[in-house]
Protein backbone atom coordinates (compact mmCIF):
# COMPACT_ATOMS: atom_id res chain seq x y z
CA UNK A 1 0.00 0.00 0.00
CA UNK A 2 1.32 3.08 -0.87
CA UNK A 3 2.91 5.80 1.59
CA UNK A 4 0.35 9.03 2.51
CA UNK A 5 1.57 11.63 0.56
CA UNK A 6 2.58 15.18 2.61
CA UNK A 7 0.57 18.29 0.99
CA UNK A 8 3.70 19.32 -0.37
CA UNK A 9 3.80 16.50 -2.41
CA UNK A 10 0.96 16.18 -3.86
CA UNK A 11 0.64 17.27 -7.59
CA UNK A 12 -1.11 20.39 -8.82
CA UNK A 13 -3.02 19.10 -10.88
CA UNK A 14 -4.82 17.44 -8.85
CA UNK A 15 -5.31 20.69 -6.02
CA UNK A 16 -8.02 22.77 -6.27
CA UNK A 17 -7.31 26.38 -7.22
CA UNK A 18 -8.29 28.43 -4.21
CA UNK A 19 -6.35 31.56 -6.09
CA UNK A 20 -9.94 31.81 -7.88
CA UNK A 21 -10.76 32.96 -4.16
CA UNK A 22 -8.11 35.06 -3.52
CA UNK A 23 -4.79 35.30 -5.33
CA UNK A 24 -3.05 34.89 -1.98
CA UNK A 25 -3.52 35.49 1.63
CA UNK A 26 -2.34 39.49 0.92
CA UNK A 27 -5.57 39.67 -0.98
CA UNK A 28 -7.23 37.62 1.56
CA UNK A 29 -5.92 40.07 4.49
CA UNK A 30 -7.28 43.21 2.29
CA UNK A 31 -10.59 41.70 1.54
CA UNK A 32 -10.94 40.99 5.56
CA UNK A 33 -9.99 44.40 6.49
CA UNK A 34 -12.26 45.95 4.45
CA UNK A 35 -15.06 44.13 5.79
CA UNK A 36 -13.76 45.48 9.41
CA UNK A 37 -14.16 49.21 7.80
CA UNK A 38 -17.33 48.41 6.36
CA UNK A 39 -18.65 47.18 9.29
CA UNK A 40 -19.44 50.56 11.33
CA UNK A 41 -21.97 51.71 8.42
CA UNK A 42 -24.43 49.35 9.76
CA UNK A 43 -24.76 51.60 12.90
CA UNK A 44 -26.04 54.51 10.53
CA UNK A 45 -28.92 52.41 9.51
CA UNK A 46 -29.91 51.22 13.06
CA UNK A 47 -33.22 52.89 13.91
CA UNK A 48 -34.38 53.82 10.65
CA UNK A 49 -35.71 50.91 8.98
CA UNK A 50 -39.24 52.23 8.73
CA UNK A 51 -39.01 52.86 5.24
CA UNK A 52 -38.43 50.92 1.86
CA UNK A 53 -35.57 52.59 1.10
CA UNK A 54 -34.35 51.92 4.18
CA UNK A 55 -34.61 48.56 4.76
CA UNK A 56 -33.45 47.94 0.60
CA UNK A 57 -30.16 49.49 2.48
CA UNK A 58 -30.04 47.37 4.94
CA UNK A 59 -30.33 44.19 2.73
CA UNK A 60 -27.42 45.35 0.44
CA UNK A 61 -25.43 45.89 2.82
CA UNK A 62 -26.12 42.75 4.30
CA UNK A 63 -25.58 40.68 1.03
CA UNK A 64 -22.80 43.38 0.22
CA UNK A 65 -20.55 42.34 3.88
CA UNK A 66 -22.03 39.04 4.43
CA UNK A 67 -20.92 37.53 0.60
CA UNK A 68 -17.41 39.24 1.28
CA UNK A 69 -17.49 37.11 4.53
CA UNK A 70 -18.29 34.20 3.11
CA UNK A 71 -15.57 34.27 0.48
CA UNK A 72 -12.95 35.08 3.39
CA UNK A 73 -14.56 31.53 5.11
CA UNK A 74 -14.13 29.46 2.47
CA UNK A 75 -11.15 30.38 1.74
CA UNK A 76 -9.43 30.12 5.15
CA UNK A 77 -11.56 26.82 5.52
CA UNK A 78 -10.53 24.93 2.65
CA UNK A 79 -6.81 25.92 3.23
CA UNK A 80 -7.17 24.47 6.80
CA UNK A 81 -9.13 21.32 5.13
CA UNK A 82 -6.15 20.29 3.10
CA UNK A 83 -3.88 19.81 5.82
CA UNK A 84 -5.93 20.43 9.29
CA UNK A 85 -2.56 20.47 11.01
CA UNK A 86 -1.44 23.08 9.83
CA UNK A 87 -1.48 26.17 12.32
CA UNK A 88 -1.06 28.89 9.20
CA UNK A 89 -4.58 28.46 8.03
CA UNK A 90 -6.04 27.04 11.78
CA UNK A 91 -5.30 30.56 12.97
CA UNK A 92 -6.82 32.02 9.41
CA UNK A 93 -10.06 30.24 10.14
CA UNK A 94 -10.27 30.90 13.84
CA UNK A 95 -9.50 34.83 12.83
CA UNK A 96 -12.78 34.66 10.21
CA UNK A 97 -14.82 32.65 12.27
CA UNK A 98 -14.55 35.75 14.86
CA UNK A 99 -15.21 37.83 11.97
CA UNK A 100 -18.72 35.96 11.63
CA UNK A 101 -19.51 36.65 14.72
CA UNK A 102 -18.35 40.34 14.50
CA UNK A 103 -20.97 40.78 11.34
CA UNK A 104 -23.77 38.75 13.27
CA UNK A 105 -23.61 41.14 16.16
CA UNK A 106 -23.60 44.48 13.68
CA UNK A 107 -26.35 43.75 11.56
CA UNK A 108 -28.22 41.86 14.60
CA UNK A 109 -30.78 44.74 14.76
CA UNK A 110 -32.27 44.27 11.11
CA UNK A 111 -34.57 41.60 12.01
CA UNK A 112 -35.67 42.45 15.38
CA UNK A 113 -36.17 45.93 13.71
CA UNK A 114 -38.27 45.23 11.35
CA UNK A 115 -40.52 42.99 12.79
CA UNK A 116 -40.86 45.26 15.60
CA UNK A 117 -43.26 47.14 12.99
CA UNK A 118 -46.55 46.92 13.21
CA UNK A 119 -48.31 43.76 11.00
CA UNK A 120 -49.74 46.91 8.52
CA UNK A 121 -46.20 48.56 8.41
CA UNK A 122 -44.86 44.60 7.59
CA UNK A 123 -47.49 44.60 4.78
CA UNK A 124 -46.79 47.92 3.41
CA UNK A 125 -43.26 46.67 2.98
CA UNK A 126 -43.92 43.09 1.61
CA UNK A 127 -46.20 45.14 -1.18
CA UNK A 128 -43.59 47.96 -1.65
CA UNK A 129 -41.73 47.85 -5.44
CA UNK A 130 -38.93 49.02 -4.03
CA UNK A 131 -38.73 45.68 -2.16
CA UNK A 132 -39.67 43.55 -4.75
CA UNK A 133 -36.14 41.32 -4.78
CA UNK A 134 -36.93 41.14 -1.07
CA UNK A 135 -39.87 39.66 -1.18
CA UNK A 136 -39.38 36.05 -0.01
CA UNK A 137 -36.96 37.75 2.49
CA UNK A 138 -40.29 39.48 4.26
CA UNK A 139 -42.32 37.02 3.82
CA UNK A 140 -40.06 34.78 5.67
CA UNK A 141 -39.45 37.03 8.54
CA UNK A 142 -42.77 37.46 9.21
CA UNK A 143 -43.06 33.87 9.28
CA UNK A 144 -40.34 33.60 11.82
CA UNK A 145 -42.14 36.50 13.82
CA UNK A 146 -42.79 34.28 16.96
CA UNK A 147 -39.30 33.43 17.30
CA UNK A 148 -36.71 36.27 16.77
CA UNK A 149 -36.06 37.80 20.12
CA UNK A 150 -35.67 41.90 21.00
CA UNK A 151 -32.77 43.22 19.37
CA UNK A 152 -30.82 43.58 23.02
CA UNK A 153 -31.17 39.65 23.38
CA UNK A 154 -30.50 38.99 19.71
CA UNK A 155 -27.07 40.87 20.11
CA UNK A 156 -26.31 38.78 22.90
CA UNK A 157 -26.95 35.50 20.77
CA UNK A 158 -24.53 36.78 18.12
CA UNK A 159 -22.00 36.84 20.83
CA UNK A 160 -22.37 33.39 21.90
CA UNK A 161 -21.50 32.22 18.13
CA UNK A 162 -18.41 31.72 18.93
CA UNK A 163 -19.16 29.08 21.77
CA UNK A 164 -21.69 27.52 19.86
CA UNK A 165 -19.35 26.34 17.65
CA UNK A 166 -17.13 25.18 20.24
CA UNK A 167 -18.33 21.15 19.84
CA UNK A 168 -18.19 20.84 16.09
CA UNK A 169 -14.75 22.67 16.35
CA UNK A 170 -13.46 20.29 18.86
CA UNK A 171 -14.66 16.74 17.32
CA UNK A 172 -13.28 17.86 14.18
CA UNK A 173 -9.75 18.39 15.54
CA UNK A 174 -9.86 15.22 17.21
CA UNK A 175 -11.39 13.34 14.54
CA UNK A 176 -8.97 14.96 11.62
CA UNK A 177 -5.63 15.88 13.19
CA UNK A 178 -5.11 14.35 16.87
CA UNK A 179 -6.91 10.73 16.52
CA UNK A 180 -4.18 8.54 15.64
CA UNK A 181 -5.60 4.43 15.01
CA UNK A 182 -3.31 1.69 15.56
CA UNK A 183 -1.47 -0.57 12.65
CA UNK A 184 -2.68 -3.44 11.52
CA UNK A 185 -1.65 -6.03 9.49
CA UNK A 186 -2.92 -5.50 5.55
CA UNK A 187 -3.52 -8.68 3.57
CA UNK A 188 0.13 -9.13 2.54
CA UNK A 189 1.59 -9.40 5.58
CA UNK A 190 2.63 -5.49 5.73
CA UNK A 191 2.10 -3.36 8.82
CA UNK A 192 0.16 -0.53 8.08
CA UNK A 193 -1.65 2.46 9.33
CA UNK A 194 -4.89 2.87 9.79
CA UNK A 195 -6.41 5.90 8.69
CA UNK A 196 -10.02 7.24 7.93
CA UNK A 197 -9.66 6.56 3.80
CA UNK A 198 -8.04 3.48 4.47
CA UNK A 199 -10.77 1.98 7.20
CA UNK A 200 -13.19 1.90 4.24
CA UNK A 201 -10.97 0.42 1.79
CA UNK A 202 -10.10 -2.50 4.32
CA UNK A 203 -13.57 -3.24 5.09
CA UNK A 204 -13.99 -3.57 1.52
CA UNK A 205 -11.91 -5.72 1.37
CA UNK A 206 -12.56 -9.70 0.66
CA UNK A 207 -10.03 -10.51 3.07
CA UNK A 208 -12.34 -11.35 6.05
CA UNK A 209 -9.87 -11.30 8.80
CA UNK A 210 -8.60 -8.02 7.54
CA UNK A 211 -11.88 -6.88 7.37
CA UNK A 212 -11.91 -7.67 11.30
CA UNK A 213 -8.79 -6.48 12.24
CA UNK A 214 -9.81 -3.06 11.05
CA UNK A 215 -13.30 -3.35 12.39
CA UNK A 216 -12.05 -4.10 15.79
CA UNK A 217 -9.26 -1.36 15.81
CA UNK A 218 -10.80 1.41 14.50
CA UNK A 219 -13.56 1.11 17.78
CA UNK A 220 -11.18 0.27 19.87
CA UNK A 221 -9.22 3.55 19.55
CA UNK A 222 -12.87 5.12 19.45
CA UNK A 223 -13.50 3.49 22.66
CA UNK A 224 -10.37 5.08 24.30
CA UNK A 225 -11.77 8.21 23.57
CA UNK A 226 -15.46 7.53 24.84
CA UNK A 227 -15.75 10.28 27.41
CA UNK A 228 -13.93 12.87 25.74
CA UNK A 229 -16.39 12.65 22.76
CA UNK A 230 -19.30 11.66 24.28
CA UNK A 231 -18.99 15.02 26.18
CA UNK A 232 -18.58 16.65 23.19
CA UNK A 233 -21.28 15.54 21.61
CA UNK A 234 -24.05 16.40 24.43
CA UNK A 235 -22.34 19.54 24.69
CA UNK A 236 -23.79 19.72 21.28
CA UNK A 237 -27.36 18.58 22.14
CA UNK A 238 -27.75 21.09 24.81
CA UNK A 239 -26.63 23.32 22.99
CA UNK A 240 -29.43 22.72 20.72
CA UNK A 241 -31.66 22.75 23.59
CA UNK A 242 -30.57 26.39 24.32
CA UNK A 243 -31.42 27.73 21.52
CA UNK A 244 -34.81 26.10 20.89
CA UNK A 245 -35.66 27.37 24.28
CA UNK A 246 -34.85 30.49 23.86
CA UNK A 247 -36.25 30.92 20.69
CA UNK A 248 -39.44 29.49 21.92
CA UNK A 249 -39.70 26.51 19.65
CA UNK A 250 -41.25 23.18 21.00
CA UNK A 251 -38.49 20.85 20.64
CA UNK A 252 -35.15 21.07 18.63
CA UNK A 253 -36.34 18.76 16.55
CA UNK A 254 -39.15 21.33 15.50
CA UNK A 255 -36.17 24.35 15.29
CA UNK A 256 -33.77 22.56 13.09
CA UNK A 257 -37.13 21.89 10.68
CA UNK A 258 -38.28 25.29 10.90
CA UNK A 259 -36.18 27.30 8.92
CA UNK A 260 -36.84 24.98 5.79
CA UNK A 261 -40.59 24.98 6.88
CA UNK A 262 -40.49 21.42 6.70
CA UNK A 263 -43.93 19.96 8.88
CA UNK A 264 -42.59 17.73 12.15
CA UNK A 265 -44.44 14.69 9.82
CA UNK A 266 -42.03 14.25 7.31
CA UNK A 267 -39.16 13.49 9.67
CA UNK A 268 -41.76 10.83 11.57
CA UNK A 269 -43.19 10.14 8.24
CA UNK A 270 -39.73 8.91 7.23
CA UNK A 271 -38.59 6.97 10.52
CA UNK A 272 -42.37 5.21 10.07
CA UNK A 273 -41.75 4.48 6.57
CA UNK A 274 -38.58 3.07 6.59
CA UNK A 275 -40.02 1.14 9.63
CA UNK A 276 -42.57 -0.46 7.12
CA UNK A 277 -39.16 -1.81 5.25
CA UNK A 278 -37.13 -2.83 7.62
CA UNK A 279 -38.25 -6.78 6.27
CA UNK A 280 -36.69 -5.30 2.70
CA UNK A 281 -33.81 -5.01 4.33
CA UNK A 282 -33.75 -7.84 6.28
CA UNK A 283 -34.04 -9.38 2.98
CA UNK A 284 -31.19 -8.33 1.67
CA UNK A 285 -29.00 -9.02 4.53
CA UNK A 286 -30.03 -12.36 4.05
CA UNK A 287 -29.11 -12.75 0.67
CA UNK A 288 -25.77 -11.35 1.52
CA UNK A 289 -25.29 -13.89 4.34
CA UNK A 290 -26.10 -16.60 1.78
CA UNK A 291 -23.68 -15.36 -1.42
CA UNK A 292 -20.98 -14.82 1.42
CA UNK A 293 -21.31 -18.03 2.14
CA UNK A 294 -21.09 -17.23 6.05
CA UNK A 295 -22.59 -19.19 8.95
CA UNK A 296 -22.65 -15.75 10.53
CA UNK A 297 -23.16 -12.43 8.84
CA UNK A 298 -21.32 -9.52 10.92
CA UNK A 299 -20.84 -5.77 10.95
CA UNK A 300 -17.59 -5.76 9.09
CA UNK A 301 -18.97 -7.74 6.57
CA UNK A 302 -21.71 -5.34 5.36
CA UNK A 303 -18.97 -4.12 2.97
CA UNK A 304 -17.37 -6.98 1.75
CA UNK A 305 -17.75 -8.29 -2.41
CA UNK A 306 -20.05 -10.52 -2.94
CA UNK A 307 -18.57 -11.59 -6.19
CA UNK A 308 -14.97 -12.62 -5.57
CA UNK A 309 -13.83 -12.63 -9.27
CA UNK A 310 -14.88 -9.38 -10.06
CA UNK A 311 -12.83 -6.66 -9.29
CA UNK A 312 -13.21 -2.77 -10.33
CA UNK A 313 -10.25 -0.98 -10.43
CA UNK A 314 -11.21 2.69 -11.61
CA UNK A 315 -8.74 5.24 -11.97
CA UNK A 316 -9.85 8.74 -11.31
CA UNK A 317 -9.76 9.40 -15.63
CA UNK A 318 -11.68 6.69 -16.01
CA UNK A 319 -14.24 7.62 -12.99
CA UNK A 320 -14.17 11.18 -14.81
CA UNK A 321 -15.42 9.69 -18.25
CA UNK A 322 -17.84 7.30 -17.07
CA UNK A 323 -19.45 9.60 -14.76
CA UNK A 324 -20.00 12.35 -17.68
CA UNK A 325 -21.03 9.38 -20.35
CA UNK A 326 -23.58 8.83 -16.70
CA UNK A 327 -25.16 11.86 -17.21
CA UNK A 328 -25.46 13.06 -20.82
CA UNK A 329 -29.04 12.55 -20.01
CA UNK A 330 -29.37 15.91 -18.59
CA UNK A 331 -28.40 17.34 -22.24
CA UNK A 332 -25.20 19.46 -23.28
CA UNK A 333 -25.39 22.69 -21.27
CA UNK A 334 -25.28 20.66 -17.93
CA UNK A 335 -22.12 18.42 -19.77
CA UNK A 336 -20.19 21.67 -20.60
CA UNK A 337 -20.67 22.48 -16.83
CA UNK A 338 -19.34 19.19 -15.58
CA UNK A 339 -16.37 19.52 -18.33
CA UNK A 340 -15.55 23.39 -16.70
CA UNK A 341 -15.36 21.44 -13.11
CA UNK A 342 -12.90 18.62 -14.16
CA UNK A 343 -10.70 21.06 -15.76
CA UNK A 344 -10.88 24.57 -14.45
CA UNK A 345 -9.18 24.17 -10.98
CA UNK A 346 -12.43 22.99 -9.37
CA UNK A 347 -11.39 19.60 -7.41
CA UNK A 348 -8.93 18.91 -4.82
CA UNK A 349 -8.48 14.70 -5.69
CA UNK A 350 -6.40 12.57 -3.32
CA UNK A 351 -5.80 11.71 0.31
CA UNK A 352 -2.83 13.60 1.73
CA UNK A 353 -1.54 13.74 5.68
CA UNK A 354 -3.61 16.04 7.40
CA UNK A 355 -6.50 16.58 4.99
CA UNK A 356 -10.03 16.57 5.94
CA UNK A 357 -11.82 12.69 5.80
CA UNK A 358 -14.52 12.43 3.60
CA UNK A 359 -15.68 14.63 0.66
CA UNK A 360 -17.82 17.34 0.00
CA UNK A 361 -18.70 20.39 -2.28
CA UNK A 362 -18.53 24.16 -0.88
CA UNK A 363 -17.33 27.40 -2.22
CA UNK A 364 -18.39 31.00 -2.30
CA UNK A 365 -21.12 32.88 -4.39
CA UNK A 366 -19.60 34.73 -7.26
CA UNK A 367 -16.81 31.91 -7.79
CA UNK A 368 -17.41 28.39 -9.26
CA UNK A 369 -18.19 25.50 -6.47
CA UNK A 370 -15.20 23.29 -5.01
CA UNK A 371 -15.01 19.84 -4.39
CA UNK A 372 -12.95 17.72 -1.96
CA UNK A 373 -12.29 14.43 -2.55
CA UNK A 374 -10.38 11.27 -1.38
CA UNK A 375 -10.43 9.20 -4.29
CA UNK A 376 -9.21 5.60 -4.48
CA UNK A 377 -9.90 3.65 -7.29
CA UNK A 378 -13.02 2.47 -6.74
CA UNK A 379 -16.33 2.35 -7.33
CA UNK A 380 -17.64 3.86 -4.88
CA UNK A 381 -15.33 7.06 -5.43
CA UNK A 382 -16.75 7.16 -8.84
CA UNK A 383 -19.96 7.51 -7.86
CA UNK A 384 -18.35 10.26 -5.16
CA UNK A 385 -17.22 12.01 -7.81
CA UNK A 386 -21.18 12.05 -9.32
CA UNK A 387 -22.27 12.70 -5.89
CA UNK A 388 -20.29 16.10 -5.09
CA UNK A 389 -20.50 17.33 -8.79
CA UNK A 390 -24.33 17.02 -8.44
CA UNK A 391 -23.92 19.35 -5.15
CA UNK A 392 -21.18 21.40 -7.29
CA UNK A 393 -23.86 21.81 -10.15
CA UNK A 394 -26.41 22.47 -8.45
CA UNK A 395 -24.43 25.89 -6.86
CA UNK A 396 -23.58 26.62 -10.17
CA UNK A 397 -26.65 26.78 -11.56
CA UNK A 398 -28.40 28.44 -8.95
CA UNK A 399 -25.61 30.81 -8.43
CA UNK A 400 -25.93 31.81 -12.26
CA UNK A 401 -29.81 32.35 -11.88
CA UNK A 402 -30.24 34.04 -9.05
CA UNK A 403 -28.84 36.91 -7.29
CA UNK A 404 -26.90 36.24 -4.21
CA UNK A 405 -29.89 36.00 -1.58
CA UNK A 406 -31.83 33.70 -3.35
CA UNK A 407 -29.05 31.76 -4.46
CA UNK A 408 -28.17 29.31 -1.96
CA UNK A 409 -30.68 26.06 -1.47
CA UNK A 410 -31.36 24.64 1.89
CA UNK A 411 -30.33 21.48 3.50
CA UNK A 412 -33.17 19.79 2.75
CA UNK A 413 -32.95 20.05 -1.08
CA UNK A 414 -28.82 19.60 -1.06
CA UNK A 415 -28.64 15.86 -1.58
CA UNK A 416 -31.35 15.74 -4.53
CA UNK A 417 -29.01 16.89 -6.84
CA UNK A 418 -26.20 14.78 -5.69
CA UNK A 419 -28.29 11.76 -5.72
CA UNK A 420 -29.94 11.96 -9.08
CA UNK A 421 -26.57 12.25 -10.55
CA UNK A 422 -25.47 8.75 -8.42
CA UNK A 423 -29.56 7.26 -9.90
CA UNK A 424 -28.48 8.36 -13.58
CA UNK A 425 -25.11 6.98 -13.51
CA UNK A 426 -26.03 3.69 -11.92
CA UNK A 427 -28.88 3.19 -14.88
CA UNK A 428 -26.30 3.85 -17.33
CA UNK A 429 -23.78 1.28 -15.82
CA UNK A 430 -26.20 -1.58 -15.65
CA UNK A 431 -27.67 -1.04 -18.73
CA UNK A 432 -24.20 -1.54 -20.44
CA UNK A 433 -23.29 -4.27 -18.51
CA UNK A 434 -23.39 -8.05 -19.88
CA UNK A 435 -21.13 -9.55 -17.51
CA UNK A 436 -23.33 -11.39 -14.99
CA UNK A 437 -20.45 -11.02 -12.35
CA UNK A 438 -20.17 -7.32 -13.08
CA UNK A 439 -24.27 -7.09 -13.01
CA UNK A 440 -23.92 -8.44 -10.07
CA UNK A 441 -21.31 -6.11 -8.42
CA UNK A 442 -23.25 -3.11 -9.29
CA UNK A 443 -26.46 -4.02 -8.19
CA UNK A 444 -24.85 -4.83 -4.97
CA UNK A 445 -23.71 -1.38 -4.72
CA UNK A 446 -27.10 0.05 -5.52
CA UNK A 447 -28.51 -2.02 -2.86
CA UNK A 448 -25.66 -0.89 -0.20
CA UNK A 449 -26.70 2.50 -1.60
CA UNK A 450 -30.45 2.07 -0.18
CA UNK A 451 -29.21 0.59 2.84
CA UNK A 452 -26.59 2.97 3.49
CA UNK A 453 -28.34 6.09 2.32
CA UNK A 454 -31.95 5.42 2.92
CA UNK A 455 -31.61 2.95 6.03
CA UNK A 456 -28.44 4.14 8.04
CA UNK A 457 -29.21 7.29 7.59
CA UNK A 458 -32.71 6.76 9.00
CA UNK A 459 -31.01 5.07 11.86
CA UNK A 460 -28.69 8.30 12.63
CA UNK A 461 -31.90 10.02 12.40
CA UNK A 462 -33.71 8.00 14.82
CA UNK A 463 -30.50 7.97 16.79
CA UNK A 464 -30.31 12.02 17.21
CA UNK A 465 -34.33 11.92 18.13
CA UNK A 466 -34.09 9.38 20.66
CA UNK A 467 -31.10 11.49 22.50
CA UNK A 468 -32.31 14.90 21.89
CA UNK A 469 -35.79 13.81 23.58
CA UNK A 470 -34.40 11.88 26.10
CA UNK A 471 -31.67 14.89 26.89
CA UNK A 472 -34.56 17.55 26.47
CA UNK A 473 -36.42 15.31 28.86
CA UNK A 474 -33.93 15.88 31.32
CA UNK A 475 -32.08 12.38 31.54
CA UNK A 476 -28.11 11.96 31.53
CA UNK A 477 -26.59 10.87 28.54
CA UNK A 478 -23.34 8.73 29.41
CA UNK A 479 -20.96 7.14 26.88
CA UNK A 480 -22.66 3.39 28.15
CA UNK A 481 -26.37 5.31 27.43
CA UNK A 482 -25.36 6.94 24.20
CA UNK A 483 -23.62 3.15 22.76
CA UNK A 484 -27.10 1.22 24.50
CA UNK A 485 -29.35 3.24 22.12
CA UNK A 486 -26.82 3.13 19.27
CA UNK A 487 -26.44 -0.40 19.51
CA UNK A 488 -30.47 -1.43 20.19
CA UNK A 489 -31.17 0.63 16.59
CA UNK A 490 -28.53 -1.50 14.52
CA UNK A 491 -30.15 -4.83 16.26
CA UNK A 492 -33.83 -3.18 15.04
CA UNK A 493 -32.46 -2.33 11.57
CA UNK A 494 -30.65 -5.38 10.71
CA UNK A 495 -33.06 -7.82 12.02
CA UNK A 496 -31.94 -11.22 14.13
CA UNK A 497 -30.35 -12.78 10.30
CA UNK A 498 -27.05 -10.29 11.48
CA UNK A 499 -24.67 -11.29 13.97
CA UNK A 500 -24.34 -7.21 15.60
CA UNK A 501 -21.02 -7.03 17.27
CA UNK A 502 -20.64 -5.16 20.50
CA UNK A 503 -18.19 -2.73 18.64
CA UNK A 504 -20.36 -0.96 16.59
CA UNK A 505 -22.09 0.24 19.59
CA UNK A 506 -18.82 3.20 19.31
CA UNK A 507 -19.81 4.02 15.91
CA UNK A 508 -21.62 7.01 17.48
CA UNK A 509 -18.55 8.25 18.22
CA UNK A 510 -17.14 8.44 14.42
CA UNK A 511 -20.35 10.34 13.05
CA UNK A 512 -19.17 13.69 11.98
CA UNK A 513 -22.98 14.95 10.92
CA UNK A 514 -24.45 14.50 14.30
CA UNK A 515 -22.48 18.26 14.92
CA UNK A 516 -24.76 19.11 12.57
CA UNK A 517 -28.01 18.03 14.15
CA UNK A 518 -30.66 16.94 11.92
CA UNK A 519 -29.39 17.08 9.27
CA UNK A 520 -29.01 13.40 8.23
CA UNK A 521 -32.48 12.34 7.33
CA UNK A 522 -32.55 15.03 4.10
CA UNK A 523 -29.70 12.04 2.55
CA UNK A 524 -32.77 9.69 2.78
CA UNK A 525 -35.56 11.98 1.63
CA UNK A 526 -32.96 13.36 -0.80
CA UNK A 527 -32.76 10.26 -2.70
CA UNK A 528 -36.23 9.52 -2.72
CA UNK A 529 -36.47 12.56 -4.09
CA UNK A 530 -33.66 11.64 -7.05
CA UNK A 531 -34.90 8.41 -7.83
CA UNK A 532 -38.35 9.94 -8.68
CA UNK A 533 -36.59 12.38 -10.63
CA UNK A 534 -34.28 10.13 -12.35
CA UNK A 535 -37.04 8.15 -13.50
CA UNK A 536 -38.52 11.30 -15.26
CA UNK A 537 -35.50 11.49 -16.42
CA UNK A 538 -34.79 8.62 -18.47
CA UNK A 539 -38.63 8.00 -19.43
CA UNK A 540 -39.41 11.32 -20.23
CA UNK A 541 -36.81 12.42 -21.77
CA UNK A 542 -36.07 16.80 -22.59
CA UNK A 543 -39.60 18.02 -20.46
CA UNK A 544 -38.23 16.64 -17.65
CA UNK A 545 -34.81 17.48 -18.55
CA UNK A 546 -36.26 21.30 -18.31
CA UNK A 547 -38.22 20.26 -14.99
CA UNK A 548 -34.97 19.23 -13.73
CA UNK A 549 -33.20 22.82 -14.79
CA UNK A 550 -35.92 24.75 -13.52
CA UNK A 551 -35.14 23.24 -9.88
CA UNK A 552 -31.48 23.24 -9.98
CA UNK A 553 -31.82 27.42 -11.21
CA UNK A 554 -34.25 27.87 -8.24
CA UNK A 555 -31.59 27.70 -5.24
CA UNK A 556 -33.53 29.22 -2.27
CA UNK A 557 -35.94 31.25 -4.00
CA UNK A 558 -39.10 29.41 -2.43
CA UNK A 559 -39.85 26.66 0.01
CA UNK A 560 -38.26 23.50 -0.64
CA UNK A 561 -41.09 21.49 -0.54
CA UNK A 562 -42.91 24.19 -3.22
CA UNK A 563 -39.86 23.53 -4.99
CA UNK A 564 -39.63 19.89 -5.49
CA UNK A 565 -43.34 20.22 -6.21
CA UNK A 566 -43.09 22.59 -8.98
CA UNK A 567 -40.65 20.20 -10.30
CA UNK A 568 -42.80 17.10 -10.11
CA UNK A 569 -42.09 15.63 -6.77
CA UNK A 570 -44.40 15.57 -3.86
CA UNK A 571 -42.69 15.27 -0.23
CA UNK A 572 -45.25 16.19 1.71
CA UNK A 573 -46.59 12.46 1.62
CA UNK A 574 -44.62 9.16 2.25
CA UNK A 575 -45.22 7.80 -1.74
CA UNK A 576 -41.80 8.74 -2.81
CA UNK A 577 -40.06 6.71 0.25
CA UNK A 578 -42.60 4.08 -1.02
CA UNK A 579 -41.08 3.97 -4.36
CA UNK A 580 -37.66 4.40 -3.36
CA UNK A 581 -38.81 1.13 -1.13
CA UNK A 582 -39.97 -0.58 -4.52
CA UNK A 583 -37.01 0.21 -6.27
CA UNK A 584 -34.92 -1.51 -3.57
CA UNK A 585 -37.52 -4.32 -3.70
CA UNK A 586 -37.00 -5.07 -7.42
CA UNK A 587 -33.26 -4.49 -6.70
CA UNK A 588 -33.46 -7.60 -4.24
CA UNK A 589 -35.43 -9.70 -6.59
CA UNK A 590 -32.91 -9.51 -9.97
CA UNK A 591 -30.29 -10.47 -7.34
CA UNK A 592 -31.82 -13.23 -5.69
CA UNK A 593 -32.42 -14.54 -10.12
CA UNK A 594 -28.77 -13.97 -10.66
CA UNK A 595 -27.54 -15.90 -7.25
CA UNK A 596 -29.94 -18.95 -7.92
Amino acid sequence: MQQVLKRSEVSQENCWNLSDLFADQQAWDQAYDKVKQELPEAIQLQGKLNTPEAVKSAFELEDRIGLQVEQLYAYAHMHQDEDTTNPTYQALSQKVKKLGVELGQALSFITPEILGLSDEKLDELLASPVLAPYHFTLQEMKREKAHVLTQAEEALLAQVGNLSQAPQTIFGMLNNADMKFPNIIDENGNEVELTHGRYIQFLENPNRELRERAFKAIYSAYARQKNTIAATLTANINKNIFYANVRKYPSVLEKALYGDNIPKEVYTNLIDTIHEGLPLLHRYIALRKKLLGVDELHMYDLFAPLVDEFKMDITYEEAKATVAEGLKPLGEDYQQALQAGYNEGWIDVYENEGKRTGAYSWGAYGVHPYVLLNHKDNLNSMFTLAHEMGHALHSYYSDNALPYRDAQYTIFLAEVASTTNEALLMDYLLKKSTDPKEKMYLLTYYADQFRTTVFRQTMFAEFEMITHARAEAGESLTPQELSKIYYDLNVKYHGEGMHVDQDIEMEWARIPHFYNSFYVYKYATGFSAATSFSKQILEEGQSAVDRYTGFLQSGGSDYSINILAKAGVDMSTPAPIREAMSVFEALITEMEELAK
